[in-house]
């Protein structure tokens, strides 16, 4: 999967230790409470491990208007977004996406994972999967213009979760 993903209006790159500040501030916006530096830096860490393992990465979302010429760690983070094994497979991963709530309902989300999935496809997988708790409205919209459908639901120890998929072309 490529790890420099352009659109119109946002750039994808792979993660940064600057961008530990922002990730953190972002899973506060969860309601649990505010995580630790050193924990973010760490899941950042993890992340960049994960990708160098199974080629595949959730990457940080930056307005193109902000980001600096050079396609470095400039820009306004506003989220993340890209591929996750999480419930699923390597060959048949997650996509997943988070924005700060300041960033919602201007179509980020799904011009991000518009990206993403070209990149999916473009390693040649057959089918995406993603997650989604019942309540969480936007997220379905956002799969629903992809072209995602509902496929299941299960229960887990986090809760319930619906699952949605898409073949690839």
């Amino acid at each position: 999967m490529s790890f420099h993903l352009e659109t119109e209006r946002l750039r994808l790159r792979p993660w940064a230790g600057s961008d530990a500040e922002r990730l953190r501030l972002l899973h506060a916006e969860r309601g649990n409470g505010t995580p630790t530096a050193e924990h973010t830096g760490g899941l950042i860490a993890k992340q960049l491990r994960t990708t160098e393992t199974t080629g595949i990465a959730l990457l940080p979302i930056r307005l193109r208007e902000d980001a600096s010429s050079d396609g470095d760690a400039g820009g306004d983070f506003i989220g993340y977004c890209g591929l996750i094994v999480g419930r699923s497979t390597v060959d048949e991963p997650e996509i997943a996406y988070e924005l700060f709530r300041q960033a919602h309902g201007h179509g980020y989300a799904t011009e991000a994972a518009r990206a993403v999935l070209a990149a999916a496809a473009a390693t040649g997988r057959q089918r995406l999967w993603s997650t989604v708790r019942p309540g969480n409205t936007p997220s379905f919209r956002v799969l629903e213009k992809l072209g995602f459908e509902r496929h299941h639901h299960t229960t887990d120890d986090t809760g319930e979760h619906v699952w949605l998929t898409r073949a690839l072309p």
